[in-house]
């Protein structure tokens, strides 16, 4: 048999979600290793039994005829029903390998590759097929389909695939997309992922799906989609995941039903508040903002009133008082809009108080402003601090108003803390793009609140729930999901209770939640805790001011759970290097450490670090495109969301210079790994923390792996690094010289 080399290159995608990743292998050494072409990934969820239908093309690049093994770990509980590859024109069946035959294999590959990426695998079953000839540039198509049923847990459902194909592949993919529909006899509340950026569509109460695409990508975890299936009104339900002897981390899903009756959709008053200055003929945005305007008039729902006001040098009002929504009013308010011009300056202090003066405060129709511009206040009151006064003492009756911005010529702190302080949404609309579009999807999403004044209590006692976020909930929409992420102390059955008002009338919902005592289950709550904590703490500062106490707080939560900010770019490990048998070469405990993320700042020209710290400064800019791109980018954290594919944090990365220096973070589930003199450190091993020496692909090591199977996926980062097992560290070293 040839001597395995080089070259896993991952299929990559999704599938399963649990656990499936095929890959191509060379088998003959010096080769180029084989590429992928594209990966298409199509899965249907019919009531909780999952088919998963993956297509995959391979690319030989090199000049000559090359012979290749193609291997699939298979999902743990998945039925195949599906393999096929044409070689030659015949259909070629694979051999199914169980559990210890596929565990030598991996092995043998290991060894002989001296590579241990294959290590996350152990203990699946795998298909292997033998692919020969494999002719110069040809390509060679794989297709594949299983199923599965996938369980619920009190009426969560979860469907996982790792997606870390960064370790196989020697170029990105050219393609990568996987779309999953999912299809419920009971109805569907929330369908989310948490790990990478999905656009989600609700084709109606029992069917929705979720596509994530990427070109030129590789990806590098997990993905995960939750679903959930419940009666009722609203939905609820709660992720929970703890170490043993920790504090847990919950997420709690709040979703309402994404059809609503008229009777259950609040009545609104809605005033529309239009920026009409000079600016807005730049760029044909006066046209297309009159088209937006018209469309939000649309979402308008029976019962509702409605107003205009438009402004520039000052603010002027369609109508004195609100209006109802009548098919007469509408065409009016159109007739209206069409005679807009863009002029003048631009008076957002006087708009402001003109729109909130219409409020008439009754409780049971919740008053709305829908405030656009472009520019940067310069007439009337122009300092942005006063505006926000302005708008809070003409504010009294408890209005929403969401913010609308649109280029980079803005003060976006200012639009940000008008919404954050009055309830509402934030949303910028960048040169590149469609203005009218954008607006349009925007006025969908706030068209039809379902419930408001929305609070949520904890019943009974026993289970403390402590540092949550948000610390205040906004209105529910129709299809909208709202994720509240927290820790929580004692372990239990407790009572969770919605409250808020519909039409003015008090409605409460009650759903029974487990905190559980142990469960590793869902290892990525407490880095989407983590992610929405930060994004909170940075928001506060870039709006309100910089605070030390609040900065420490979000350095020690970036370093321990592998998040990055403006203050961890140039995060410095030490910590991490300081362990009693710490490898040759790190510091001594308590000696000086230069680290940086991502490359040693010691060893760059003085004017260029100092030019780099002046790059971290672009999140707390008041406008421009780093002011925009850093609201879209706290908006998103605190959430829970992380810009997945290159957020701000990483452009700032790259622009910084440090994209050729390697990454000096990774997260491997609830686990941070950082990189110091080529080791990678758990983060969970702390400071004179004794270790278990391990000789990397030794027998000793695939014993250790044979006995915890679950260290394999840490393994997989290569032969230095050090992990926690419980109480317990282990630390692989180098291979002796022989």
């Amino acid at each position: 048999m040839k001597r395995v080399l080089s070259s896993l290159l991952a299929l990559l995608f999704l599938a399963r979600f649990a656990a499936a990743d095929g890959f191509m292998q060379v088998t003959e050494p010096g080769l180029t290793p084989i590429a992928v072409k594209y990966h298409r990934v199509e899965v249907t969820i019919d009531n909780q039994v999952a088919t998963t239908e993956i297509d995959q093309v391979f690319v030989n690049p090199n000049g000559r005829q090359i012979e290749a093994t193609y291997m699939f770990p298979v999902p743990a509980g998945a039925s195949i029903s599906k393999l096929s590859m044409w070689i030659n024109g015949v259909e070629q069946e694979a051999e199914l390998l169980d559990a210890d035959k596929a565990r030598n294999t991996y092995e043998q590959i290991v060894r002989s590759m001296q590579d241990p990426a294959l290590l996350e695998y152990v203990g699946q079953k795998m298909f292997k097929l033998r692919v020969f000839p494999i002719l110069p540039n040809e390509e060679k198509r794989v297709k594949l389909a299983y199923s599965e049923t996938i369980k619920a847990d009190g009426g969560l459902c979860i469907y996982r695939y790792p997606l870390n194909t960064e370790k196989f592949s020697s170029k990105p993919l050219e393609e990568c997309r996987v779309s999953v529909k999912v299809k419920s006899n009971v109805p569907l509340k929330s369908l989310m992922s948490p790990t990478h950026p999905v656009d989600v569509a609700r084709k109606s109460d029992f069917e929705g799906t979720a596509v994530f695409e990427a070109t030129n990508a590789t990806p590098d975890k997990d993905f995960l989609l939750y679903f959930t299936q419940q009666d009722g009104d609203f939905g609820m339900n709660l992720v929970a995941q703890r170490g043993a002897g920790e504090d847990g981390y919950f997420m709690l899903l709040v979703s309402p039903r994404a059809e609503a009756t008229d009777a259950e959709v609040v009545k609104r008053d809605v005033c529309f508040v239009l920026d009409t200055s000079m600016s807005m003929a730049e760029q044909d945005r006066m046209p297309q903002a009159k088209k937006a305007l018209k469309a939000g008039l649309q979402t308008l729902n029976v019962g509702d009133r409605f107003n205009i006001v438009a402004f520039s040098t000052e603010a002027r009002k369609w109508k004195e008082q609100l209006v109802e929504c009548t098919q007469e009013n509408l065409v009016e308010a159109g007739t209206y809009i069409d005679g807009l011009r863009a002029r003048g300056g631009t008076n957002i202090s006087d708009a402001m108080s003109m729109a909130l003066a219409m409020n008439a405060g009754d409780a049971a129709r919740p008053y709305m402003v829908i405030f656009m511009t472009d520019g940067e206040p310069t007439l009337g009151e122009t300092d942005p601090e006063k505006i926000v006064k302005i708008t809070r003492d003409a504010n009294k009756a408890n209005a929403r108003i969401f913010t609308l911005g649109v280029g980079f010529d803005l003060n976006v702190n200012l639009l940000d803390r008008i919404a954050e302080e009055n309830k509402g949404l934030r949303e910028y609309i960048t040169p590149t793009e469609n203005l009218e579009i954008k607006m349009a999807g925007y006025y969908e999403k706030i068209g039809a609140p379902v419930l408001a004044d929305v609070k949520l209590e904890l019943q009974g006692e026993g289970t403390e729930i402590y540092d949550t976020y948000p610390k205040a909930l906004a209105d529910v929409f129709k299809g909208q999901q709202i994720a509240v992420f927290g820790r929580f102390k004692a372990d239990g059955s407790r009572s969770i209770k919605l409250k808020g008002s519909v039409n003015g009338k008090p409605r409460e919902f009650v759903y029974e939640a487990g905190f559980p005592k142990e469960s590793a289950s869902h290892d990525s709550i407490p880095r989407l805790w983590a992610i929405s904590k930060i994004g909170h703490l940075m928001d506060a500062i870039r709006l309100n001011g910089e605070k030390e106490e609040l900065k420490k707080e979000i350095v020690a939560l970036a370093k321990e759970f592998g998040v990055m900010t403006k203050y961890t770019s140039w995060l410095v490990l030490e910590d991490n290097a300081r362990i009693a048998n710490r490898p040759a070469g790190a510091p001594a405990p308590g000696a000086p450490a230069d680290r940086a993320w991502g490359g040693r700042r010691g060893d760059m020209p003085a004017e260029e670090a100092e030019k780099l710290d002046d790059g971290r400064e672009a999140l707390g800019a008041g406008g421009g495109e780093g002011g925009v791109a850093a609201s879209k980018a706290l908006d998103k954290m605190k959430s829970g969301e992380a810009d997945h594919n290159e957020g701000f944090f990483e452009r700032k990365k790259r622009q910084q210079g440090q994209e050729g220096k390697g990454d000096a973070v990774t997260t491997i589930g609830d686990r941070t790994f950082y990189q110091v003199d080529g080791v990678w450190m758990d983060q969970k091993a702390k400071g004179d923390v004794k270790t278990t020496k391990v000789e990397y692909l030794s027998d000793e090591y695939f014993k250790l792996l044979k006995e915890k199977p679950e260290l394999g996926k840490y393994f997989a980062l290569g032969d230095r690094l050090v992990v926690m097992v419980g109480d317990a560290a282990f630390e692989v070293v180098p291979a002796a010289k022989k």
